[in-house]
């Protein structure tokens, strides 16, 4: 029995009323480019991996990998690479997600490449759901120079960066951008 059944044995109350509302997450969710100074503990980035790693996956194979950078020369550096994006730098931490091709590559051929990119991907976007759960802003970033992040991080030629995601947090609210009618991206085929 885990904590939250327990309490809710103990005293009746609904453990659903503790957790993340998907649609108001998927609602109030934002790219936070603004971190104040504290430093995100362990502990909640163990939650994000973990949610990240409960992400769809080609096969079940999970063709992504992630580096934790919180070394500020590093950050400086990854920054530079992400195009001057001020957030890589400011942010307390960086994820670096990558796709691991060669892992999708052996069982999938020339597919594999793609599987793993759309690997990497699913865990960008459950770990964002998962940060915003935590009270942590993240921002992803997927403007970057590949070679600059491949030397950078001393990367294996089997692996290619996807997405920097800065995370901390959050020192801003950014206001929701502009809804789009769905007669605008949706078509439907009967």
């Amino acid at each position: 029995m885990n904590a939250l059944e327990a309490l809710r044995d103990l005293y009746l109350i609904d453990i659903h009323a503790f957790r993340m509302n998907l649609d108001e997450a998927l609602k109030e969710r934002r790219s936070i480019r603004k971190y104040d100074k504290r430093i995100v503990p362990k502990n909640l980035v163990s939650q994000l991996l973990e949610a990240a790693e409960m992400s769809p996956s080609a096969g079940n194979l999970r063709a992504r990998r992630y580096i934790i950078v919180t070394k500020p020369e590093l950050r400086k550096a990854l920054a530079m690479a992400a195009y001057s994006q001020s957030q890589a730098e400011m942010a307390p931490l960086l994820i670096v997600v990558c796709a691991d091709v060669e892992r999708s590559s052996r069982r999938y051929g020339d597919r594999g490449s793609l599987y793993s990119i759309q690997d990497a991907t699913a865990a960008t976007m459950c770990l964002l759901l998962k940060a915003h759960d935590l009270g942590l802003g993240a921002c992803w970033m997927g403007a970057f120079d590949d070679d600059i992040i491949r030397e950078t991080l001393s990367l294996q030629d089997n692996l290619l960066p996807i997405a920097l995601i800065s995370l901390g947090w959050p020192a801003e609210r950014p206001a929701p951008p502009p809804e789009r009618r769905m007669e605008e991206v949706v078509r439907w085929i009967e």
